[in-house]
């Protein structure tokens, strides 16, 4: 019997998870570990940050871990969070694994190892991170793979890099796009020709979920909804959802929307707080960011297309009423 301990489950991946395994995994004990503490007796308060804090997993029997938890935005501070959550806890994860005889490891870690990739890179990619995400992101996986290591024919570690991951509920970079594009505020900067690989909550969960039959081993998989949509092809989809009018609606030339990320830089600087634009952001709008998966070689079937998923979300956000529903502050 699989008795299973999701590490983040309070957050947007793990709400998500829980809900999937609980469905589909009738024969195992699912258990969510997380900075908000519930009351309910299968729910830990953990931060991965403290190795005390999986001693409340002792005596539970536990005999997987999905560690969801990190720290990923891009204004976080002091910047030696990133180092503290995602490398320290992957540490304190393994070190928990080891304490506690626990096999099996299942990582969510981010195509952000990739940095600034050529397009459709796969998981043989290079390491090429341009942020402390994408480096402690990457370092993590060093810690979990020396994990593995050390007993190869009976430890099984699979780690999945998803790229940018969306939903209903998340408030994180693809719902800054939709919303501004609801609310009529939304430019294009640049030819709209670069393509952007994109995640949806559901299928990345269902991903995990299919990952609990792998064997012992190390498991490397990116995760992309194919096909990946060019940044016309994403604006215009939106805009005919919400507007009935199939098209991207008023464009300006690359040179001024990094000018303008450049001018946020500054006054942020000035003033000591994030704005909505900076020219990272600017960059990565502009930015081709498509990968590719080696999933299409297992039997593993997304249950929604790209298109439903969309569909799916904008419906969720900005048609029907779901205001008394939870959201999830993430980027």
């Amino acid at each position: 019997m699989k008795k299973i301990l999701v590490i983040g489950g309070n957050g947007f991946v793990g709400t998500n998870l829980l809900k999937k395994l609980k469905i589909n995994t009738e024969s195992s004990e699912i258990f969510s570990g997380d900075l908000n503490e519930n009351n309910s007796d299968n729910n830990f308060l953990i931060d991965v940050t403290k190795p005390s804090s999986f001693d409340c997993i002792a005596n539970k029997g536990i005999n997987v871990l999905i560690n969801l938890a990190a720290v990923h935005r891009d204004d976080v501070r002091p910047l030696t969070k990133y180092d503290d959550v995602n490398v320290g806890g992957a540490e304190n994860v393994c070190n928990a694994a080891r304490k506690y005889n626990i096999n099996t490891i299942i990582f969510t870690s981010s195509v952000a190892i990739y940095g600034f990739a050529p397009p459709n890179t796969k998981e043989s990619g290079e390491p090429n991170y341009f942020n402390d995400y994408g480096r402690t992101k990457y370092q993590a996986e060093q810690v979990y793979k020396k994990w593995q290591s050390e007993d190869k024919s009976n430890r099984k570690l699979v780690i999945i890099r998803p790229t940018v991951i969306f939903g209903e509920g998340n408030r994180g970079n693809v719902y800054n796009l939709l919303n501004q594009i609801a609310s009529s505020k939304f430019i294009m900067f640049g030819a709209g020709k670069n393509k952007k690989s994109m995640a949806y909550v559901e299928n990345v969960v269902s991903f995990i979920d299919y990952s609990l039959s792998f064997k012992p081993g190390l498991h490397i998989y990116n995760y992309i909804d194919k096909p990946d949509l060019d940044m016309n092809n994403l604006v215009s989809k939106v805009r005919l959802s919400l507007f009935k009018k199939n098209n991207v609606g008023i464009r300006l030339p690359a040179f001024i929307g990094i000018s303008i990320g450049y001018i946020a830089d500054f006054l942020s600087m000035l003033i000591g707080k994030s704005l909505p634009v900076s020219s990272i952001r600017v960059k990565k709008f502009l930015a081709t960011t498509q990968f590719d998966s080696s999933i299409c070689q297992t039997d593993f079937v997304a249950p929604f297309s790209l298109n439903d998923a969309l569909s799916k979300t904008v419906r969720y956000e900005f048609i029907d009423d779901n205001s008394d529903k939870p959201i999830f502050e993430t980027e």
